[in-house]
């Protein structure tokens, strides 16, 4: 490619809204163009790049046996009307209707889609298993679109789905996409680890999430350094200390200017862990057979010293969403804002209960009554409620498995796999006749990588103070070959011989300066740049600088085909080396 008739350009200065690193250069090298909030357009270079990611990915889902297909963005809204979601997701999903009335959706994701044409041509166990997968556009309305390509509306994602006639079977094929994953992410460069996961609503039981450790992220990753236990705090646990005591009798205690569990805890000199604390939310609960919402009061009791992990609690009652609760919601129930608690309350409301609090005796909780608490409060005697694990891992709590201190750190969600069951096929009556002939549900599961997404990640972690400066996996072209010659036919048979080889090259022939060919060439981060100089020409050299590491060198120009070319296989030597196969245990 000739950056003379280049579609693109470079940016000297960053546009406004580039919050990062790596989209601010993804903008400035010419790589991606905003149309509006979350939508953006891959020129030429961020289209070479993403097909090199599409590559590797297609290369690694053919070597577990999938085959591509491409299902519709569109999608009829009825197949989502079978599983529920259509009612159940919220404000996200891009719903519209035809010249016909009839109402449409713009696929999220496809298990609506594929489960549609599975239940078409699975008949008999006889054809399990199959996996195939697709590289398709995907449209989310997401309401806080940030960061450029790494929380955008519209996006590529490959997403590939699996259908067996047991649970041993999606057990294989699951394993088999955990290792995959890990060598398409090594194979691009991204170093990411695999968490434990919310399923949120894709459903099933088993979920991993692959994250790109970074500051950018907004997922919080809770991680052992000892024994290696990872998780997303989502659904992250950790060891808690319990207090079975013997029961006390339940007593009411003036407790003035004490509405804080910090305030508490100082007025009675207590510790935190000696409380129990209401945390109100409502929670809304959408009937997915019809659509119709209902809200209702949802009092989480924790201890003190602890947090309520939302997600938790949502998958805990099985609410779509959750909001905080109005103080008029709360007082509707008889519960009194920073003096409450579930007893003697009235009302239709939910009451969860953590496990710290229902397996410890003699907590202070609110009384009801302004200035006042109980103390000596126990789960089971003076209220009920579910118990669930509802809190919220934090820094330095104990390892579940290890009881080592747990780290905290931010990730950015690259990739996704989750064990779907039977959620779609039984909605969808997606069955086959097993070995005795009996009809069952297929056993699915579904698996997710954002292309732009991981392009975003890379441009994150491989950037200096200068540009870009991607792995030769990834990279839009091998070779930047600069031309700062007043003879053109030089550069241009060099090209040429360049292009013969088999090289992908991007040629600067515009007339430039020096200067601003160098820094084009820095900022589009090209790995290895080759600059035709008038001293290094009248030496028969031509000069080669790499853009990672910055060290430079020159090869006579009669070598300079070959020695590319031993030099792209060390650079593409350098990634598979460091492929990464880490197996599910």
């Amino acid at each position: 490619m000739r950056m003379s008739n280049m579609f693109s350009k470079t940016l000297r200065e960053a546009p406004n809204g580039a919050d990062c690193k790596g989209y601010e250069y993804l903008l400035r090298a010419g790589y991606i163009r905003q149309m509006g909030a979350g939508i953006f357009s891959l020129l030429p270079l961020g289209l070479r790049a993403t097909r090199k990611i599409e590559a590797i990915v297609r290369q690694e889902m053919e070597r577990i046996g999938a085959e591509e297909i491409l299902m519709p963005l569109v999608n009829p809204a009825d197949i989502w009307k079978e599983t529920g979601r259509y009612y159940s997701i919220d404000k996200e999903m891009g719903r519209f209707k035809d010249r016909a009335g009839r109402d449409m959706v713009l696929a999220m994701t496809h298990e609506e889609a594929v489960t549609d044409i599975a239940r078409g041509e699975i008949d008999s166990y006889k054809r399990l298993p199959l996996l195939v997968y697709q590289i398709q556009t995907k449209w989310r309305d997401d309401p806080r679109p940030r960061a450029g390509l790494i929380r955008v509306r519209e996006f590529t994602m490959k997403d590939s789905y699996s259908f067996d006639k047991d649970w041993e079977g999606l057990d294989k094929v699951y394993k088999a996409h955990y290792k995959a994953y890990f060598r398409i992410y090594s194979r691009c460069g991204l170093p990411v680890v695999a968490v434990g996961a919310d399923t949120g609503m894709m459903g099933g039981k088993v979920s991993h999430e692959y994250m790109y450790l970074s500051p950018i992220g907004e997922d919080t990753i809770i991680t052992c350094p000892k024994c290696g236990y990872t998780a997303n705090r989502q659904v992250a646990r950790f060891q808690k200390d319990y207090y079975p005591e013997e029961m006390l009798p339940i007593e009411k205690i003036s407790t003035p200017n004490s509405k804080t569990i910090e305030e508490l805890s100082e007025f009675l000199n207590i510790d935190a862990k000696k409380t129990a604390k209401a945390v109100f939310m409502v929670g809304s609960f959408i009937d997915d057979k019809n659509g119709d919402e209902k809200d209702k009061l949802v009092v989480a009791i924790i201890r003190g010293d602890m947090d309520v992990e939302e997600s938790k609690l949502s998958n805990a009652i099985k609410a779509n969403a959750l909001r905080p609760a109005h103080e008029e919601e709360i007082t509707a129930c008889g519960m009194v804002p920073g003096f409450a608690s579930p007893i003697g309350a009235k009302g239709d409301f939910i009451c969860v209960v953590d496990d710290s609090v229902a397996k410890s005796n003699n907590l202070v909780a609110g009384a009801n009554e302004k200035g006042y608490h109980f103390i000596n409060t126990n789960f089971g005697r003076d209220y009920t409620g579910t118990v669930a694990d509802i809190a919220s891992a934090h820094d330095g709590y104990m390892c579940p498995v290890c009881s080592e201190p747990l780290m905290v750190s931010k990730g950015v969600e690259v990739g996704n796999i989750f064990q779907l069951g039977t959620r779609y096929s039984e909605s969808m009556n997606c069955t086959f006749q097993d070995e005795n002939g009996k009809q069952v549900p297929v056993v699915m599961g579904s698996y997710g990588i954002g292309i732009g997404r991981l392009l975003a990640c890379l441009a994150e972690e491989y950037n200096d103070d200068s540009g870009l400066c991607l792995p030769i996996s990834v990279a839009p072209f091998q070779v930047h070959l600069v031309s700062l010659l007043k003879d053109t036919d030089v550069g241009e048979k060099i090209y040429k011989e360049l292009e013969d080889a088999g090289i992908e090259v991007l040629f600067d022939d515009r007339k430039e300066t020096a200067g601003v060919k160098f820094a084009d060439a820095d900022l589009i981060g090209i790995p290895i740049r080759l600059t035709l100089g008038n001293r290094s020409y009248k030496e028969g050299k031509v000069e080669v600088k790499y853009r990672a590491s910055g060290e430079s060198t020159s090869y006579k120009i009669e070598d300079l085909v070959e020695e590319i070319k031993n030099e792209l296989r060390k650079e593409q030597k350098k990634i598979d080396d460091n492929i990464v196969e880490k197996e599910l245990r």
